[in-house]
């Protein structure tokens, strides 16, 4: 009788420990539900997500200026390639009234490398995406 008591007490405790750890794990792995405020609200298929921003303004000396060479745009967006002391670099931001010839400044962002347009049909080997763009005529 002894025997069977303590064989009982065993397994009694055995399943014990390992319900607890069978709890645990579900509580550990499960991710926890950041602020409804930080979560991006959904874009329904077919829209634009950026429907009614517009450029924000850029400040002289904001970081990069040069010489606008080449300029297209393309679904919102305005693609142009500066010549900033003999070095030429594309920025992208917002559809942007600009042309050749124009001087324009914008704040240094890290670069896309090997960007791929699917509207422009092209690939751009490094470009900066640019929150404005300030044009000296």
């Amino acid at each position: 009788m002894k025997k069977t008591l303590v064989v009982l007490l065993a397994i009694v405790a055995v399943s014990a420990v390992g319900c607890k750890k069978k709890e645990e794990a579900p509580k550990a792995s499960a991710p926890e539900a950041g602020p409804a405020a930080t979560q991006m609200p959904a874009v329904p298929a077919g829209t634009n997500p950026h429907a009614g921003l517009k450029p924000q303004e850029v400040k002289p000396g904001a970081g990069h200026k040069g010489k606008v060479v080449e300029t297209m745009d393309a679904a919102g967006y305005t693609y142009v390639q500066v010549d900033e002391n003999g070095q030429k670099l594309w920025v992208a931001v917002m559809q942007t009234p600009v042309k050749v010839g124009d001087t324009v400044e914008f704040p240094d962002s890290p670069p896309m490398i090997n960007f791929s347009s699917k509207t422009l049909k092209r690939t751009f080997d490094k470009i900066i995406f640019a929150p404005g763009l300030a044009v000296n005529k």
